[in-house]
């Protein structure tokens, strides 16, 4: 392990609701190693959710923990290569002072999802900003990206704020390829936080018949229909299922794409979907979510699918975002140094932001 130097500020995890904001020694790259000065992290739901205690993060009944604390918080990163250690420029194919990203995992590269060319799914699975020393993550001024870490170039065309999106984007699009969307489908995403807009503006693309959005704040609602939902619906004043029975022919949507981390959201969408449909998970729980089982197999025959990480996708997001097809705009709604990081997350955890980002770096 390469030794450090002194000193950068950092916001370090230590357990449920103990992050600190600590001066730390600054990372040193090895062989095949850089370091990034960071320009921007984005605070995301799972970041609130680990920080709040979640079970998911924080193992319990009999389950061991999966953060291995104390770790720098932080995985919707990019920044500036500032140094690079023996052989890493070339291992990378990048260049000093070159701005790029990393995609959250850090895989092995041995088991047996890392071989098969499923590395999201890697069986160690060292995620940035939840593993000490091996990955830890971009709430800093630098950071420490290791040999095996998958590092993409962002042209200087695309904005702070949309590079500072590219992660969470990249995870939008595996979500949406895994829908496998069709012409004629009704499809219906639930929940317009960052993740779900972009979901919005993916799906688009797909051009299906009908794109539904589902979520209780009036605010994104309006966003998701800027960015092509041909219909909003708000639980609180709108009766779902009447409105896609509406659409359907009383069927129900052909996919459902779950992504407001709430129990209910999964409920909503076994009734919402119809028979033979698709329903993609994508959320984070905080807690434990319960559903009748039988409606999946007895009732509607479900393909069920799941969504995890963004592989293979960081490609696809960049040149989206420089052929202007997808965007952060009126997603990011707030920035904080990294001073402010107790504000930051406070407010992130609320209904009164969309994207909240840490801005540590020097500007883009």
């Amino acid at each position: 392990m390469p030794t450090t130097t002194p000193d950068m500020q950092a916001v370090v995890c230590h357990g449920p609701k103990d992050y600190r904001l600590e001066r730390v020694d600054k990372p040193v790259a090895g062989p095949n190693e850089l370091v990034i000065e960071i320009v921007a992290c984005g605070i995301c739901a799972s970041d609130c959710k680990c920080h709040s205690g979640a079970a998911m993060f924080w193992g319990g009944d009999g389950k061991p923990a999966w953060v291995k604390a104390p770790v720098i918080a932080g995985h919707e990163f990019f920044g500036y290569v500032v140094e690079a250690g023996p052989g890493a420029l070339a291992h990378f194919d990048v260049t000093i002072g070159q701005r790029v990203i990393a995609e959250q995992i850090v895989p092995c590269g041995k088991c047996r999802y890392c071989t098969s060319g499923s590395y999201h799914m890697c069986e160690v699975h060292n995620i940035f900003g939840f593993q000490r020393v091996v990955a830890d993550g971009g709430m800093a001024d630098y950071m420490r990206l290791p040999p095996t870490a998958r590092v993409h170039k962002i042209p200087e065309t695309i904005s702070l704020n949309d590079a500072a999106m590219i992660e969470p984007m990249a995870c939008a699009v595996h979500t949406v390829n895994r829908a496998d969307i069709q012409l004629d489908d009704v499809v219906v995403i639930a929940g317009a936080g960052p993740l779900g807009l972009g979901m919005v503006q993916i799906a688009k693309l797909k051009t299906p018949k009908k794109l539904v959005v589902i979520d209780m704040v009036p605010a994104r609602l309006a966003l998701a229909q800027a960015f092509g939902a041909d219909v909003t619906i708000n639980p609180a004043t709108d009766d779902g299922r009447a409105i896609i029975d509406r659409l359907t022919q009383g069927y129900g949507c052909d996919v459902y794409i779950e992504t407001t981390g709430v129990p209910a959201g999964v409920s909503q969408g076994l009734e919402l979907i119809r028979k033979l449909g698709r329903f993609v998970e994508f959320s984070v729980f905080g807690k434990e979510t319960s559903a009748d089982w039988s409606i999946i197999g007895d009732r509607k025959e479900l393909d069920v699918r799941g969504a995890h990480l963004g592989p293979y996708c960081y490609p696809v997001v960049i040149d989206l975002m420089e052929r202007g097809l997808l965007t952060s705009r009126g997603i990011v709604t707030h920035d904080f140094t990294l001073d402010e990081w107790e504000e930051a997350f406070n407010l992130a955890n609320s209904l009164d932001s969309i994207k909240v980002l840490l801005k540590p770096g020097r500007a883009a």
